[in-house]
């Protein structure tokens, strides 16, 4: 996570992106430029950042400015809260190599925020709703949401049915 300063009243900025492993250090390597925006003034703690995980944020829409990818979480909202879209990683380690490119690789309504790649290595942002899936050249991943707990939504493999 990157802080950009900001003027004294609207507090900190802090930026997060793709990136991969190259000679032990993580670099970006964005092959598709994107960022994601936490500002602190809502409620953005970057020394607790891992209170942020399985949090539902507002979000400003998707959008494209000086030709990256940007996403501005605004702020939190609460607990009961559903999330229309969920914001996952895709690695190529845990997931497969993404099928970028070709035909029907991901669902029509998901989103690309940004993709890094390096010497076989991939790590892809994606927003994704429930049901929304990836390809990749171990399989297609679904995103499923638990009932009891919207927030905990996890990509799985699917298995073809024969």
């Amino acid at each position: 996570m990157q802080r950009r300063p900001s003027d004294r009243f609207a507090g900190s900025v802090y930026y997060n992106t793709t990136g991969v492993m190259v000679n032990g250090k993580l670099r970006q390597r964005p092959k598709i430029c994107g960022y994601l925006r936490f500002d602190t003034i809502g409620g953005f703690d970057p020394h607790r950042s891992f209170r942020m995980i399985h949090r539902v944020f507002e979000c400003a829409d998707p959008s494209i400015w000086n030709g990256c990818n940007k996403l501005l979480f605004k702020r939190t909202v609460g607990d009961n809260q559903s999330p229309d879209r969920y914001l996952v990683v895709v690695r190529s380690y845990l997931n497969g190599h993404l099928r970028i490119g070709e035909e029907g690789w991901r669902s029509s309504e998901s989103w690309l925020i940004a993709f890094s790649e390096c010497a076989g290595q991939e790590e892809a942002l994606m927003l994704l709703a429930s049901n929304d899936w990836v390809k990749t050249d171990v399989g297609k991943f679904v995103l499923q949401v638990p009932e009891q707990r919207p927030s905990e939504a996890r990509l799985v493999l699917c298995v073809p049915q024969e």
